[in-house]
């Protein structure tokens, strides 16, 4: 049976010397951050202190952070606003940040990519009719994040579906 190996307990010293490698080679979320300091043993005002020094020498930045998310997450997976907003939500990053972070999303890209991606799926489709084409078509979009405004601005662009 698979043991998980017990993380030895760090100072405050080497816990703040840890997070900064972390945090130096990808952004990361102070939620992330804190579940990892608890996982290593640092609790109470010295797991605070950590996290204040991180924030205070730029290490950690919610911003940075919501901002290089949404890029990644939109260009890359090519999620929607919604999936994206839930994302950033769970790793409890301030309203404050996610609405800076959005500000990444062009709406002439977003609407150009919903509608590239619906021109591929409804490319693959086997669907009896038109309504059961549009059916699949807006489902698979709600669940990669789109907004129903959206996806129906972009299928009026997709022209054989009218």
């Amino acid at each position: 049976m698979y043991e998980r190996k017990k993380r030895t307990q760090l100072s405050k010293e080497d816990a703040l010397y840890h997070m900064q490698k972390i945090c130096s080679v990808e952004d990361r979320c102070s939620s992330e951050i804190r579940t990892r300091l608890i996982e290593h043993g640092v609790y109470g005002e010295e797991l605070e202190q950590v996290l204040a020094e991180l924030i205070v020498d730029n290490f950690l930045n919610e911003e940075r952070y919501a901002k290089a998310y949404v890029s990644g997450k939109f260009k890359i997976k090519k999620w929607g606003k919604i999936k994206i907003r839930q994302g950033l939500k769970f790793r409890k990053i301030s309203d404050y940040s996610i609405k800076k972070g959005m500000t990444e999303i062009d709406y002439d890209d977003y609407l150009s990519t919903i509608t590239n991606l619906l021109q591929k799926k409804n490319a693959n489709l086997r669907a009896k009719d038109k309504w059961d084409r549009l059916k699949k078509l807006t489902s698979y979009a709600q669940q990669k994040g789109y907004e129903y405004d959206i996806i129906k601005e972009a299928m009026g662009e997709i022209e054989e579906l009218s």
